[in-house]
């Protein structure tokens, strides 16, 4: 079994390499209409010069997963901008997807939290399809949508978890097809569990992304290695293995928030239940030191017996 290894957008061993730098609706105001739209390239050209920078440190360091920042354009969904991120980059855009793929690299995006399709106001609806839409264009403009996933969680409950979820797939009608096909849901830590997440995938076609930490903060009465039986039965028709996310407490008081670095004994029990499944599959880091803890839980992985560190970015279990 083969596990690959990435982590989050910044790579804190870089200097001044953040793919996220920002420009408030504020700013872009108070500067007027040509210098806002000026400034709005420099920031976004900034932003892409640094996820290549990220990709190649990432090549360097043989790391074949990664998650793309969801803010490397600015205001790209604000309704008072609308503005064409694309057109002026289109060579900047080509060259992070021609190194995605001439390194071999499974990339991701992870939109925030109110991208959601549970929600009874029809407006945030419209903004998740927005939002959704966003993603899917980065991730075309790269050359790399047919291969790469947008990730989101069902959302929230609204005080009726059942009719929540039926709206849920409602709601989901609105996004469009090609969209939804590089669409992935994860479990989160406090309203759906794994199992409840798992349900709506299948219905829906979609592949689970399952959150280890997240499960444990928010339990499903399932068995652990009968939950990952079924998260790879949602990968199948995907042309990729299951990805997993990997984080662990900040402490015992504040279980649902995550720790600089990962605490291999936390992920012994996954590491277990995946082993004895036998099958590959990628870990996607999330905690807070990123590039460094990936580096470090590699690190401590390949001292185990029966696990063999083969690239910088991968280990073999037996």
């Amino acid at each position: 079994m083969k596990i690959r290894f990435g982590f989050v957008s910044n790579a804190t061993c870089l200097w001044e390499a953040s793919p996220a730098k920002t420009l408030t609706f504020k700013r872009y105001n108070e500067l007027g209409q040509e210098e806002g739209r000026q400034k709005l390239l420099e920031v976004t050209k900034q932003n892409i010069e640094n996820t290549l920078r990220v990709l190649q440190y990432n090549t360097a360091h043989q790391v074949e997963l990664y998650r793309l920042s969801s803010s490397i354009v600015p205001l790209a969904t604000h309704p008072d901008v609308k503005w064409d991120f694309v057109t002026p980059f289109a060579k900047e855009w080509e060259k992070l997807g021609d190194w995605v793929l001439a390194n071999n690299m499974r990339v991701s995006f992870h939109p925030n939290q109110f991208t959601l399709f549970t929600s009874p106001k029809p407006s945030i609806t419209e903004n998740a399809v927005k939002d959704m839409e966003f993603h899917y264009k980065m991730l075309q403009a790269m050359g790399i949508a047919d291969q790469s996933f947008i990730n989101i969680h069902i959302g929230g409950a609204y005080g009726d978890k059942n009719s929540a979820i039926i709206r849920f797939h409602d709601n989901l009608r609105s996004l469009p097809e090609h969209v939804k096909a590089r669409m992935t849901l994860e479990n989160d830590d406090k309203t759906y569990t794994a199992s409840e997440t798992l349900r709506v995938c299948k219905r829906e076609g979609i592949p689970f992304v399952f959150d280890y930490h997240h499960h444990l903060a928010n339990l499903s009465v399932e068995p652990l290695n009968e939950l990952l039986t079924d998260v790879y039965t949602t990968w199948e028709d995907s042309n990729s293995v299951p990805t997993i996310h990997i984080s662990s407490p900040k402490s015992a008081s504040a279980f649902r928030s995550h720790a600089d670095y990962i605490d291999i004994a936390f992920i012994m029990p996954l590491l277990k239940a995946l082993t004895e499944l036998g099958k590959d599959v990628d870990f996607m880091i999330e905690a807070k030191m990123k590039d460094q803890a990936m580096l470090k839980l590699i690190e401590e992985m390949s001292r185990i017996r029966g696990v063999k560190r083969v690239s910088g970015g991968s280990v073999f279990i037996k």
